[in-house]
């Protein structure tokens, strides 16, 4: 019998790749969804799936257990409003809010993650199974930065790493060495439209991960969204962490940032 490999499923096209790359490896992923957030297409793609709403922590436990999961990934993150308009919390997930100081992405995260493993479920990091996905360091577009948008690189990293230890964010929007967006609940696309329409072109946009990033759950990734949206706004350059950002759709990404003549460039700490 394959390996089952449990899947806490949340926005995007992360979950499906997640579970296509996964049952390519010979795994049987066992899927808990959460209604509203992931795509209904991950029914088709997984034999076996549950869905949930935001907060029904016990819900997740219970049928991974019954469906006999040991290990289990974090793919896609829930849009973070709806923690505040549309969490239904079970009693579990509300001990586990009681206990906590602060409700920041690593928190909840952390908390969810050790509340499973007290189940016998270890949360494991989805990485391993897309390494596919992961950029590489370097130049990764046709156009390479200039000189000027190099500097915007560097003073954006050091901000960048500087969001994440404070559990801010993961991704800043630079222009001429001035910080135009820092990301917050809004998330990355909403990061680059405000600072985009700031800077009115050649926008800067860096996205690291967190000093003290914990790769079993909210794994930086980018994609074909994000250079539409910089496309919108006329950004001049990505750069990503090397080896720990994922890339979805990267010839379809790097495609259109060539047409943009937007540079792309992978970052080794």
């Amino acid at each position: 019998m394959p390996e089952k490999i449990g899947l806490i499923a949340g926005k995007s096209n992360f979950p499906l790749i997640f579970a296509q790359s996964a049952q390519k490896q010979g795994f049987e992923v066992v899927a808990a969804a959460h209604r509203g957030e992931t795509d209904p297409r991950l029914e088709q793609l997984v034999p076996s799936l549950h869905w949930v709403s935001v907060g029904q922590l016990s819900k997740i436990i219970n049928f991974f257990k019954k469906a006999g999961v040991n290990k289990a990934v974090m793919a896609g993150g829930i849009t973070k409003g709806r923690l505040f308009t549309h969490l239904r919390p079970d009693l579990r997930a509300l001990k586990l809010l009681s206990r906590m100081k602060h409700v920041g992405d690593d928190g909840i995260l952390r908390g969810v993650a050790a509340e499973l493993e007290s189940e016998g479920i270890t949360i494991v990091s989805p990485a391993p199974y897309l390494t596919e996905l992961l950029a590489p360091a370097g130049v990764l577009s046709r156009r390479r930065p200039t000189a000027a948008e190099m500097q915007d690189i560097g003073f954006g990293s050091e901000i960048a790493k500087e969001i994440g230890r404070l559990d801010i964010g993961q991704c800043v929007v630079v222009r001429r060495q001035a910080v135009l967006a820092v990301e917050a609940i809004d998330g990355t696309d909403a990061t680059i439209r405000r600072g985009g329409l700031l800077a009115g072109e050649k926008a800067v946009v860096v996205k690291v991960s967190k000093p003290d990033q914990d790769l079993r759950f909210d794994v930086p990734a980018v994609g074909l969204e994000t250079i539409e949206v910089m496309q919108e706004v006329k950004a001049a350059a990505l750069a990503l962490e090397a080896s720990k950002t994922l890339m979805f759709d990267r010839a379809a990404m790097l495609q259109l940032a060539d047409k943009c003549k937007i540079a792309v460039i992978g970052l080794a700490f």
